[in-house]
């Protein structure tokens, strides 16, 4: 696992200041949630309780961010955007402990914030300790959009999403089933690890996890997964410097299996940063054969090694790629391809709860056009009787189904395969069509989507 630390000012042993710092980050320089809260806890100024605090509230504050801005807006006598901007921060940090955090007695969350506030901006102290104190006066009245009138509005914000989200999924599953995908997709997802058959078993990892008192169980579905209860350092947990597990969602553990690559193939994993999938084929296929992993970004596939060499996997090569060009690798070459194209992520917002905040719905049809190019251009290196899947962990349809429909209409030469009839075990995880859904509110999972597509003899 490699941390790296942003440049940022001098770091804070309080964890609601931390937490303000790393949200601000987050805003002005669209950062990642997840690496800028592990280079915050590097520094290690941060001890104990402190550090889950600190995480608790800058991710609690981002998935809950809708819910407490619709709070906001009935105790304040100016509308949000006119607030000042580290005021609002700082209150978004406040309210999130008094509506989220039973823990935290409801006098400590009011006056630590307002103590926040006169250490970054003294002028407005005196507005959150008001609103605060007047959202516990006022708690029991704050009212939200009717559901029947008003629908998307009233899953935004219950549930903490934007509006034209709450819209769009609306539109694809109707009003009832999108409330349950709005709900599932605010919540905290659960740890899930893959096990690393190349040199353990998914058994004698769950002994040695209750050997150590962590408690764990298989996956659902996944043959390698494993989900760990509870909150912990990765790195800490028993097997991880060993290389006996690695850190992926179950959704996307399937996919190694969905491509089917066997020992001894040829296969491309066409966009394989941070290597997760990679790593997985590659123990799919016995470590043997020829599995190579690009990536646009020379950074990202470093990442990708480190995670090759601590899992001990060896026919795993790396190179720079750029998809968006047909000159890539030479044509026909692959038994197997993995397209896991770059999208909008709708899947694994509540992994990555900023993304949501800075999608619009035209991002959709934006990211759409890109992952028309890239299956067309990776296509082309496919083998006859090879097999390419295409996946995303994207809910939309824009991004999916569509993508890989236009693209078999103007390629006859290739064909939509059927997981139904592949994977028989998994039907509830396909669609008629023969395509795989899963979604976090169906399957406890991330939301991800593949098909596979296969160039004819």
């Amino acid at each position: 696992m490699i941390l790296r630390r942003a440049a940022k000012t001098e770091p804070s042993a309080n964890p609601r200041h931390a937490a303000f710092d790393t949200l601000q980050r987050i805003g002005k320089q669209d950062g990642f949630a997840d690496r800028l809260i592990d280079s915050e806890l590097a520094y290690g100024v941060l001890a104990g309780p402190d550090r889950g605090l600190f995480a608790e509230l800058v991710f609690g504050v981002l998935r809950r961010q809708g819910t407490l801005d619709h709070i906001l807006a009935q105790l304040l006598e100016k509308p949000l955007k006119e607030l000042d901007a580290q005021a609002l921060v700082i209150l978004r940090i406040g309210l999130y402990q008094l509506t989220c955090l039973d823990r935290i007695p409801e006098s400590a969350a009011v006056n630590e914030s307002v103590n926040l506030a006169k250490q970054i901006s003294p002028r407005t102290s005196g507005l959150v300790n008001a609103v605060l104190r007047n959202y516990l006066r006022r708690r029991d009245s704050i009212t939200f959009p009717d559901p029947a009138a008003c629908p998307a509005a009233s899953i935004a914000a219950l549930h903490s999403h934007p509006e034209w989200l709450a819209e769009h999924w609306i539109a694809q599953l109707g009003i009832e089933e999108a409330n349950r995908l709005a709900e599932a997709s605010s919540k905290q997802p659960p740890l899930t690890i893959r096990v690393n058959r190349l040199r353990t078993s998914r058994e004698e990892l769950l002994r040695e996890f209750e050997k150590q008192g962590i408690e764990a169980a298989p996956c659902r579905f996944s043959p390698d997964g494993i989900v760990v209860a509870g909150r912990h350092a990765i790195i800490s947990l028993p097997g991880f410097e060993a290389g006996h597990f690695a850190v992926q969602d179950e959704a996307s553990q399937l996919a190694g299996y969905l491509l089917g690559a066997e020992p001894g193939h040829s296969v491309w994993d066409a966009c394989a940063a941070p290597g997760g999938k990679a790593c997985h084929i590659a123990q799919q296929m016995d470590d043997t054969g020829n599995l190579i992993a690009t990536d646009i970004s020379r950074s990202k596939l470093t990442i990708v090694k480190e995670n090759a060499r601590r899992l001990g996997i060896n026919c795993l090569s790396t190179a720079v790629a750029d998809l968006h060009r047909t000159d890539t690798l030479p044509a026909g070459t692959f038994d197997r391809i993995l397209l896991d194209a770059p999208c909008s992520g709708l899947g694994v917002i509540r992994r990555n709860p900023e993304a949501k905040w800075r999608l619009n719905h035209g991002d959709l049809t934006r990211l759409a056009a890109v992952q028309k190019i890239l299956l067309k251009n990776a296509a082309t290196l496919l083998k006859p009787g090879g097999s390419l899947l295409y996946s995303t962990c994207s809910t939309s349809v824009e991004e999916n189904e569509e993508v890989v429909e236009e693209f078999l209409l103007h390629h006859p030469e290739f064909v939509l395969e059927n997981l139904n009839e592949l994977f028989p075990t998994w039907n509830e995880l396909f669609e008629f069509y023969g395509m795989f859904r899963a979604w976090p509110h169906r399957h406890g999972t991330d939301g991800f989507f593949a098909a596979r597509i296969r160039r004819q003899q």
